[in-house]
This record gives C-alpha cells, sequence and structure tokens, in this order.
C-alpha cells in the first residue's frame, strides 16, 4: 500500500527549474530515503508534500489525502526532523516538547506518558529539564526526534537527520526510528548524505537538477550502476600480472574489479590457484551515485 504517491510533481524559481514533473511513490511502514546534492529538489518536494510550498504542476496524496483539500488532516499524520534544530534554545527541553504537544491537543497524563515513553527510548532523562541552549548537538538532536514522534506520526521526514552527530547518538536515533517502524508501521522518508544509512533503506529515489536519475532497491542500483570488486588478501601480484588479470593495491589487499558477481566467480574459478583468501563486495551507494549523476554526495545540504 502506498502512504505517499507523487505524480508529475513540478515548481520552478523564476527560470529554474527546481522540480521537473517528478513522479514516485513510497511504500507504507517502508524506509524511503530521497538523495541528490544541493539544489537538486529534495527540500523543495519535501516543503511541497508538508503544504508548506505551493506547487506548479502534479498531485501529491499523502495517506490517501489530498494536499489541497485536506493540508491540516496531513500535517497531523507527519512529524519532521528537520536539517537545523528549530527548537527553542531558551525554553528547557521537556518545555520545547509541551509546546509542541499542545498543538495536537496533547495534555494532562496523555502528555506525561508520551514524555516518558520518548526520554526512556532517547535517553533524554539527564538533561531534558535543561535549557536546550546549553546542550550538545547529540542532545538537541535527540530532543528534535522526540518533538517529531510527540504526535505519534504515521510518516516521519528526517532531512540530513543524522548529520554531525557522535555515533552514540546516531545509533540512539536510529534504534527508536527503527522501534517505531517494527512496532507502529512507521514510514520513514529520510534524506541523507551517509550513504551506510541509504543502503539500509527498502527503496531509494535519486535526484539530479530537479529529475529523477535512479531508482530502485539499493540492491537493484549496485547491480545497475555498479561492478563487483574481488578483494585478495595476501595475493602474488607477479602471478596476477602474468594471467593479465588488472589489480590495484589497497589498504592491506589487492583489488580486482568485475562487472558483476558472475564474472567475479568465473575468474575465481579459472584462477583457483590465485584465490585463497578473498571475498566478494558489492559496489557501494556511493558508487551507484557518482555513476547515475556524474557527481560525487559530500554531505551537502539543500
Amino acid at each position: 500500500m502506498h502512504i505517499i504517491e507523487v505524480e508529475n510533481l513540478q515548481k520552478s524559481f523564476g527560470q529554474v527549474r527546481a522540480v521537473d514533473g517528478i513522479s514516485f511513490s513510497v511504500e507504507k511502514g517502508s524506509l524511503f530515503a530521497f538523495l541528490g546534492l544541493n539544489g537538486a529538489g529534495k527540500s523543495t518536494t519535501i516543503s511541497i508534500m508538508t503544504s508548506t510550498l505551493a506547487r506548479d504542476g502534479g498531485k501529491v496524496t499523502i495517506d490517501g489525502l489530498d494536499i489541497d483539500r485536506d493540508s491540516a488532516k496531513i500535517k497531523s499524520k507527519i512529524g519532521i526532523v528537520f536539517q537545523d534544530s528549530v527548537l527553542d534554545s531558551v525554553l528547557s527541553g521537556r518545555d520545547n516538547l509541551k509546546t509542541r504537544a499542545g498543538l495536537y491537543g496533547i495534555y494532562g497524563k496523555d502528555y506525561d506518558e508520551r514524555i516518558k515513553n520518548l526520554s526512556d527510548l532517547l535517553d533524554l532523562h539527564d538533561f531534558i529539564k535543561r535549557p536546550v541552549g546549553k546542550l550538545s548537538g547529540g542532545q538537541r538532536r535527540r530532543l528534535d526526534v522526540a518533538r517529531a514522534l510527540i504526535n505519534d506520526p504515521k510518516i516521519l521526514i528526517l532531512d540530513e537527520p543524522t548529520t554531525g552527530l557522535d555515533p552514540r547518538s546516531r545509533k540512539t536515533v536510529w534504534e527508536v526510528i527503527d522501534r517505531y517502524r517494527r512496532e507502529k508501521g512507521l514510514t520513514v522518508f529520510l534524506t541523507t548524505h551517509y550513504m551506510e544509512e541509504a543502503a539500509e533503506a527498502d527503496y531509494v529515489v535519486i535526484l539530479d537538477s530537479g529529475k529523477i536519475a535512479a531508482e530502485g532497491t539499493p540492491n537493484d542500483l549496485k547491480n545497475r550502476y555498479t561492478g563487483d570488486f574481488i578483494r585478495l588478501y595476501n595475493g602474488d601480484k607477479t602471478a596476477l600480472s602474468k594471467k593479465g588479470i588488472a589489480f590495484s593495491e589497497e589498504n592491506g589487499y589487492l583489488q580486482i574489479e568485475a562487472e558483476n558477481t558472475r564474472e567475479a566467480k568465473e575468474l575465481i574459478l579459472q584462477n583457483q590457484e590465485l584465490f585463497d583468501d578473498f571475498e566478494i563486495i558489492k559496489g557501494k551507494m556511493d558508487d551507484v551515485f557518482l555513476s547515475a549523476t556524474g557527481k560525487q554526495l559530500k554531505g551537502e545540504n539543500e
């Protein structure tokens, strides 16, 4: 079942086509990754989906609701973690969450229960009563996630959610998100420049200059846009060269490129005496992005 459907979406700013007729859908309960460089159209698309920016053309449906007729209902179904924190730095974490909860009519025992649950999940207890301005980046980010989840949304939009976070905070954030997906069927719409996060997605759309450059599951994209690599440990460079097998010297191993897994297997079977200690590695999402767009994703924000 599709919880998000975007058809022929268009948006221009003057002569610049920020979003140029893109179409995609997001399965309910899935982790959907939306990738692209600065200016590719990611933030513009998200702004249209959340009814904070008018579109020029196309259609957007969220959980069966049209964004023109049902924008208020749609907003109640969505939680957003923005690139930059939107928390009030003067208020405490608890007061920030209380203010946000009030917008959804969440008060009293219901509010207390949600705060306790989120504090337990995101490990907020040690700092939730402190002013946000005095918190570390990781602590603020965990509060941003709590703020986005306070209304128990059906869709969580994560716009570069873990940029600059320490490993512990990143781990905590993703553990909570994965738990919500498992237990509540939460749909996650992710933009990120961490390719290891994109590699865990159920489906990936890569934008380039307002258009879709590539889309598919991570495995499909790797098969389509990258080859395989054989990592050979303690390999005999002279023997490889005599066989005409090209390789590069990496950190502690020799690397041989193959067009696909079948070619890698055939090369190994035909030269078994050379391959005692090896592994076959799929290309990475970084390679997919570079192949699909001709550009490198270097953590630029839009």
